[in-house]
């Protein structure tokens, strides 16, 4: 008899979880027919609340999109939640230097990330926070399974903490050498460049990543969960050949499955971010415990919304459970994860689709050369139809890196979508706009019907997550359109007034087949399918229209649906992401005066002339406003009056040290003749001076009694 911790019912519909009970697999869904109806609940990993989206993070909520919107598309019911991960050392200390709370801190993030994200049309069916009721609940229940399955054990460790910072440090706050192969500049937790885990203290010569400091180490009590005990459940698993690449099952295989499977650190003791574990007061768990959960905690809020038992989606074997991440958080969801769902009695993932990271031009995103791009500041310059088609012609199911070169992002959005898919309704609808397609389908050439033979390949590629073969196959479609009209040649048939209804055929056939093409291409662009719904007066409800063509229907006014990529743009993208980063990464000023600073900053050997010195104009200035900058880690915008109407706005990389209200009514010393810089933020039209190396150490500079805003600083 099954012995449950929980029962859900409708009112309180609390996750049943059972310590005994094992799920029976089901075969692999890809190699079921595609047509059959199918529940499928999707996640991807969830985004950090330290930081804003960039075109980096896209690539996989794009991809989950796409992935979401196809299985909808094909009469699926599919679900797609995510949240955001809010718990951490990185949040207390970020709220700390800030002065606000990390309630307020994540409540910002949160409203930063889902605007990005719509800005892509990347749609959730829910969008929750590892913060919430139901997360917390969750995380009780499930520790409580793996407590009654004697998982549990206490343990002495010594564990790296930062004197300056005064807390202990999250694995990812230290760096230092890996201690398997060497790599420099590696996090506490894992190295990226051979995989091997292991502990912070175990890394050679560390450095703490939130001072500088040395960090000692000091004991601290922790709690561990024996993941060794799960040891052949997860080698056949992972093994089976259903729910991981290949690449990623050989890969645990030789990295961890080989030997025996260390303890986890599940435990962080105080001051801490997050969840307090109940049963082992002043102990929080760590973030990779309970940002998981996450994932069940968004779907009860949404089943909360809906009406709709939790245990329909985490505890039946007729759903399926995707989750789409990045290579770098392998390990957590690979062996941690089915590890404590299987204890908890929960459903175990169907299948993990694990991808690359997106390199610019070959090399990692760089702030100095301005290829790491926020996503808003994408959004300020280029169409977001361009990235998203950009990176679905570049994906596959393998754990490839892609890489975005703009030059070739240029050509492919310019030829394939301007080129080729738009440039099929802007020959033919401006020729039968405000009438009607013909009212039987005329005779194509059997274009339509070899169309219509593509979709199911078309749609196994999108299942499949071979989205680069999806669109090569689409292109295809859309060179023989445009061959056929260029063949018609309806511009020439219009100057006839005998060929008119010749005329209206030419353009149905050729607007069925742009609709054709539109349909298989509605879960990458879903902007151009609602544009062409308002063309051709149809909605696009399901894969199959695209089997039957439309007739009889009115065609509405074309309006350009796209243009061609405008390189100017894309530099003046690349340069907002310099100047951002420049002046996130510097002090106001680079000055100090002590011989310790002295010998990390030398004095330029490098003469001024009095000329030189008298062009900068420096001025007395008084702070009338002062505020933090929505997306800016580092910056503070403040307006300041130098005398009558005569004011600046400024962004000042000073946002560890000062907070805005108190800087309100100071006196400062600002550049008020420095070249007004354009930022993703606004414009910054001068420089408050500072001295001090940086970070926590910055001091502005201010006059003495007596100065008033507006005089010269000689």
């Amino acid at each position: 008899m099954l012995q449950f911790l929980a029962v859900a019912t409708r009112e309180d519909p609390v996750i049943a979880l059972n310590c005994t009970q094992v799920r029976t697999f089901r075969s692999n869904p890809q190699s079921e027919n595609l047509m059959s109806s199918r529940r499928i609940l999707v996640t991807a990993a969830l985004p950090y609340a330290n930081g804003n989206i960039h075109i980096g993070h896209l690539v996989e909520y794009l991809q989950t999109d796409i992935w979401v919107r196809f299985q909808k598309l094909r009469g699926h019911e599919c679900r797609y939640f995510c949240a955001d991960d809010t718990h951490g050392t990185a949040i207390m200390i970020r709220a700390r230097q800030e002065g606000r709370s990390e309630e307020e801190l994540i409540a910002d993030m949160r409203e930063a990330h889902v605007r990005d994200f719509a800005r892509f049309d990347i749609e959730f069916d829910n969008y929750g926070s590892t913060n919430s009721d139901e997360n917390r609940q969750l995380c009780e229940q499930i520790w409580k399974s793996i407590r009654d399955a004697n998982l549990v054990k206490e343990k002495e460790i010594e564990q790296l903490f930062d004197p300056e910072a005064g807390t202990f440090l999250a694995d990812r706050f230290v760096k230092g050498t890996c201690p398997k192969c060497g790599a420099e500049n590696q996090y506490g937790d894992n190295c990226d460049k051979c995989g091997s885990t292991y502990s912070p203290a175990d890394l050679i010569d560390p450095k703490s990543a939130l001072s500088g400091a040395t960090p000692e180490l000091r004991t601290a009590r922790h709690l561990f969960i024996e993941l060794e005990q799960h040891h052949e459940f997860l080698n056949e698993w992972t093994q089976s050949g259903k729910h991981l690449q290949p690449e990623i099952a050989n890969y645990l295989k030789g990295h961890f499955l080989g030997e025996e499977l260390r303890d986890w650190d599940i435990s962080r003791p105080a001051p801490y971010f997050g969840f307090e574990i109940p049963d082992a007061p002043g102990n929080y768990w760590y973030v990779w415990y309970d940002a998981p959960i996450g994932y069940i905690a968004s779907t009860w809020e949404w089943c909360k919304k809906n009406q709709v038992e939790l245990d329909d989606w985490w505890r039946n074997d007729e759903t399926e459970i995707h989750h789409f991440i990045g290579k770098d958080i392998t390990y957590f969801h690979t062996l941690f994860w089915p590890a404590m769902l299987k204890t908890a009695g929960l459903a175990l993932p169907d299948r993990i689709h694990i991808h690359g990271f997106l390199t610019v031009d070959g090399e990692k995103m760089s702030k100095t050369k301005g290829t790491f791009i926020q996503a808003s500041t994408y959004a300020e310059h280029l169409d977001p139809n361009y990235f998203r088609y950009f990176v679905a012609s570049k994906l596959s199911s393998r754990v490839d890196d892609i890489d975005l070169n703009f030059d070739e992002f240029k050509t492919k959005v310019d030829s394939d979508l301007v080129g080729k898919v738009v440039n099929i309704a802007s020959r033919c609808a401006k020729f039968v706009s405000g009438s009607t397609l013909s009212e039987e389908y005329p005779d194509d050439e059997g274009l339509f019907q070899l169309a219509s033979d593509a979709g199911s390949r078309i749609a196994e590629h999108y299942e499949k997550c071979e989205y680069s073969s999806a669109i090569r196959e689409i292109m295809v479609l859309a060179d023989r359109a445009n061959q056929y009209i260029e063949n018609k040649e309806p511009w020439v048939v219009r100057k006839d007034k005998d060929r008119q209804a010749e005329l209206q055929q030419i353009c149905t056939v050729g607007l069925n087949l742009f609709r054709q093409i539109v349909i298989y291409l509605a879960p990458v662009l879903p902007k151009l399918a609602s544009e062409t719904e308002k063309l051709l007066n149809f909605e696009i409800k399901n894969w199959d229209e695209s089997a039957s063509p439309l007739v009889g229907t009115p065609v509405g006014k074309f309006q350009h649906m796209m243009t061609r990529v405008d390189p100017k743009k894309v530099e003046q993208m690349i340069e907002e992401s310099k100047d951002a980063a420049s002046v996130e990464s510097a002090p106001a000023s680079n000055f100090n005066d002590g011989p310790e600073a002295l010998e990390k900053e030398p004095m330029t050997e490098e003469h001024c002339t009095i000329d030189d010195f008298l062009k900068v104009d420096m001025r007395v200035a008084r702070v009338i406003e002062a505020g933090h900058v929505e997306g800016a880690d580092k910056l503070l915008q403040l307006k300041l009056s130098l005398g009558g109407d005569e004011t600046r706005n400024v962004f000042a990389g000073i946002k560890s040290c000062y907070n805005p209200e108190d800087l309100v009514g100071r006196l400062v010393v600002c550049c008020a003749n420095l070249k007004p810089r354009k930022m993703r933020f606004g414009v910054s039209e001068g420089m408050v001076l500072a001295c001090g190396p940086g970070g926590k150490d910055i001091f502005l500079l201010n006059p003495d009694d007596g100065a008033v805003p507006g005089m010269r600083v000689h």
